[in-house]
């Protein structure tokens, strides 16, 4: 996957010359749009991205927006993408005609990832880059050649997912075809049924290039093994060497193994978004949840029916307003065109959830080669300890010697003194830590909170096993919740702790970790890390560890009192501390 490689090391070297330059006419996007969940999280971007141009982090006289999802119920990334564009008219009139747009679906508050849930997927940092490089940047790097190939219209893409490519050498991605473009990946049969899948129409030549642009007869979301078989979207691999195929989610493929082609991002030229855009405008506010993927690119090709409106199976809410809608949005767009960019050479990367993001950065992961990702990344370390298959990974952090980090372990925006223990496979996100022995499998990261006007901190804890999603409905049945693999209610009578309605914010129908009122509010970071590890040690020692004296948050009212401005001062103190001391070893080299 030598070129693979090399492609991606171009990319990032064309990005990195245009990081804090003004951008010429044509050359880059002329606006990048990311959606935000709700307001807090607009604001949240939007003081990252000021603070990502004021440090010249990004390429200049380029248009950055937030536009966040409006209150009330969840419309999805289809529902964001119509907002947006509704946005994007408000603010810019007809000159958006002209206008080359990426639009980044970023809203959500990451819960199977939870060290981005307060500042966001998109901004999640790759230890990778000098400053360190966020999901941001290397999606501007990773589709730095696709402006200027491409004519007015919208890209849509997802802030957690990762897409490396490489073409022949006078090749490039061109969308420039009337109605939709989206690039398709091989993959294997099991990676296929989690994702949308294209059935092409045949083409005779068994040659196949690094680059094919081809036309889709229909497009299946999600779709059953059956019934790829079944619409004929299955290919065999023949004149494929083993060599040529993907890996990544898109598994190494054996010599004659089946596969489908896969989704990623997708292209709308301008006369498709407008279409959209007044079909929403005619339509009013949305009332139900629409996928981008499954409820715009189903309808779309020769091939297309509207029985997908009626499946329901990957729709978190049912209901009668989402069936009326997706008839109207298939009605809408049928007879539109799906054009694919077939990548022979490439790959797609998911970094959403942490089994992923520790399998990418501490594993022997081929995203790892292909994007030069290192061990420690902008940081002031001792050298980390390497097994033959998995290393610690340090990410924009000071440890001191005498620090020890297992491998399979991430540590992000942290201090730790020399007197602490890392045990593997665990998460170390923004935690200040004097001394300690952090269990293995254990996830922790601080946040920075208002509270009435004071500054204070509470830290996260729990186990990589541990789902903050899993929910129950009554208090009898929280007893099903496992913290750190033990049984919650155990756990609450460890902490001394009852298991009331109090207990839990948010909705009492959905009590879950995620809403548990269980994490100790304290004045000082370190303070904050030290309780939280408390409570674990506790757990597993089975010895009582009273939180009765502590005020106590959720994760979801963490997220609510989150403190944006100093968790970014914070960041900012540990870069001049880095910046300091490598100039200072590089003063003593010379």
């Amino acid at each position: 996957m030598a070129s693979l490689r090399e492609a991606t090391l171009r990319k990032l070297r064309r990005f990195s010359e245009l990081r804090g330059k003004p951008v010429a006419a044509g050359e880059f996007w002329d606006v990048v749009a990311i959606t935000a969940a709700d307001e807090k999280q607009e604001l949240a971007y939007k003081q990252q991205l000021s603070e990502k141009l004021k440090k010249k982090e990004l390429p200049l006289g380029v248009q950055y927006h937030v536009f966040p999802d409006p209150a009330g119920t969840k419309i999805g990334n289809g529902g964001s993408t119509l907002c947006s564009l509704q946005r994007l008219e408000g603010l810019y009139g007809d000159k958006w005609d002209s206008f080359k747009v990426l639009l980044i679906h970023s809203g959500g508050y990451s819960q199977r990832l939870p060290n981005a849930s307060a500042l966001g997927k998109i901004f999640t940092a790759l230890p990778l880059g000098e400053p360190i490089y966020q999901m941001l940047e290397l999606k501007l790097a990773m589709y730095v050649d696709f402006p200027s190939h491409m004519r007015p219209g919208v890209l849509v893409t997802c802030a957690d997912d990762i897409e490396l490519y490489s073409t022949g050498d006078c090749e490039y991605i061109a969308f420039d075809q009337p109605g939709f473009t989206a690039l398709a990946h091989p993959s294997s049969l099991t990676v296929g049924t989690t994702h949308g899948v294209f059935v092409l129409h045949s083409d005779g030549s068994l040659q196949h290039g690094d680059l094919e642009y081809r036309q889709c007869h229909r497009f299946l979301h999600k779709p059953t093994i059956e019934n790829m078989h079944h619409f004929n979207a299955v290919h065999r691999q023949g004149s494929f060497g083993q060599q040529d195929m993907p890996g990544g989610d898109t598994a190494c493929l054996p010599l004659h193994t089946e596969y489908v082609y896969t989704d990623s991002l997708f292209y709308m030229d301008h006369k498709s978004a407008k279409k959209l855009l007044d079909f929403y405008k005619s339509e009013g506010p949305l009332n139900c949840e629409i996928d981008a993927y499954g409820d715009f690119l189903q309808a779309l090709g020769p091939g297309a029916t509207a029985e997908y409106t009626r499946n329901t199976s990957h729709v978190t809410e049912e209901d009668s307003q989402l069936l009326d809608m997706r008839q109207k949005i298939f009605h809408l767009l049928k007879g539109t065109p799906l054009n694919v960019v077939v990548l022979n050479n490439s790959r797609f990367y998911h970094i959403g959830t942490t089994q992923e993001y520790l399998l990418h950065f501490t594993s022997d992961s081929t995203l790892k080669s292909e994007l030069g990702l290192q061990s420690i990344a902008f940081s002031v370390s001792p050298s980390v300890p390497e097994c033959s298959s998995e290393t610690a990974c340090v990410i924009h952090s000071t440890l001191d010697f005498g620090c020890c980090v297992a491998p399979g372990s991430v540590v992000e925006y942290s201090r730790l003194g020399p007197e602490v223990s890392i045990g593997e496979n665990c998460i170390i996100s923004s935690c200040v830590i004097a001394k300690a022995v952090v269990p293995a499998h254990s996830f922790l990261c601080s946040l920075s909170v208002k509270i009435n006007g004071h500054l204070e901190y509470c830290t996260m804890v729990f186990g990589m096993e541990d789902n903050l999603k899993n929910s129950v409905k009554t208090l009898e049945d929280i007893k099903a919740l496992q913290f750190f693999g033990v049984c919650f209610l155990s756990c609450l009578d460890i902490w001394n702790l009852k298991a009331t309605e109090k207990l839990f914010s948010g909705n009492k129908m959905n009590l879950s970790l995620w809403t548990a009122r269980i994490f100790p509010v304290c004045s000082s970071l370190s303070e904050s890390v030290t309780a939280s590890l408390g409570m674990i040690n506790a757990v597993r020692s089975h010895s009582a560890f009273s939180l009765n004296n502590f005020k106590l948050l959720s994760i979801q009212e963490m997220l609510v009192y989150k403190d944006v401005q100093d968790m970014l001062a914070y960041r900012e103190q540990i870069f001049l501390e880095i910046s300091s001391n490598k100039k200072q070893s590089n003063l003593q080299k010379s």
